[in-house]
């Protein structure tokens, strides 16, 4: 079944120079579990390839049962530098939550309805 992160996480974001940070904090740890095989970097990568530029580097969080992601490059020169892209990282988190997956059946009982 297809569902949008937003069903199953709540998300925090940032920005830092040229780079932003996407936080997703799961709503149980078998979400998690979940979660940390199949929300790789190359995932959101692909998610933000307009935004994100450099790396995504994912750090995991297990006893918060939450994911963090680096968006390298992801500012067009950063938050209050840049003069044409007036980025803010801040939104990049409420934009991760948008993103659709596959999600088993068997987890579905922890899906929060919109």
């Amino acid at each position: 079944m297809k569902i949008k992160l937003q069903q199953i996480a709540h998300a925090r974001s940032g920005d830092k120079g040229a780079h932003s940070n996407a936080g997703l904090l799961f709503t149980s740890p078998e979400i998690y579990a979940w979660a940390k095989t199949n929300l790789t970097s190359q995932l959101i990568k692909n998610h933000f390839k307009s935004i994100a530029k450099g790396d995504i580097i994912r750090y995991e969080m297990d006893n918060l049962l939450a994911l963090n992601f680096i968006l390298g490059d992801s500012l067009g020169g950063g938050g209050s530098e840049s003069l044409i892209n007036d980025a803010q990282g801040k939104t990049h988190g409420q934009a991760l939550l948008l993103l659709e997956v596959d999600f088993p059946d068997e987890l579905l009982q922890f899906v929060k309805e919109n």
